[in-house]
């Protein structure tokens, strides 16, 4: 079952395709090195920058990243007075080529996600590959805010190239 979650790619290249009931992906280019672009995602002081859409009108208030096989991440965001956190572990760590984490949802199971960098002539495809514990669990991800984040991701490299 590959069915697209909208018809067409939005505005800024990025595709979201659902490819099951459980599997989503997220497609875009970007007009920059698979260095920098793997930086941008494992780099905490960066990753801050770019990956809670804008529009949603939250801050990461910490970000913590031992990117190594093993290693764990921890988000923390505002809620309702409180806060919220988001963690896993980095499962596979192939440097400006794939990371692959858990997000750990607690009773909702873990949801593994994989990215891969593919560099051609100076532009790198990025592929955010979800696979959710249940078909449920699809609706409360977040790849619906991915153009955004994309969008987002694609202003803090041309401020660093």
């Amino acid at each position: 079952m590959e069915t697209s979650a909208s018809s067409e790619p939005a505005a800024n290249g990025t595709q979201v395709v659902r490819k099951s009931d459980v599997e989503v992906e997220v497609t875009r280019t970007f007009d920059a090195p698979a260095h920098l672009v793997f930086e941008a995602w494992t780099t905490a002081e960066l990753f801050k920058r770019w990956w809670v859409p804008k529009s949603f009108g939250l801050n990461l208030l910490s970000c913590e990243m031992d990117v190594q096989v093993g290693g764990q991440y921890r988000l923390v965001f505002p809620h309702e007075g409180s806060t919220m956190e988001f963690f896993g572990t980095y499962l596979e760590v192939v440097p400006n080529t794939r990371l692959v984490w858990t997000n750990d949802e607690g009773e909702a199971g873990v949801t593994i996600t994989t990215v891969t960098f593919e560099e051609t002539e100076g532009k790198t495809q990025v592929v955010m590959h979800d696979l959710y514990p249940t078909k449920e669990a699809v609706n409360f991800g977040s790849t619906n805010a991915m153009p955004e984040t994309f969008s987002q991701l694609d202003e803090l490299l041309d401020s660093l190239r």
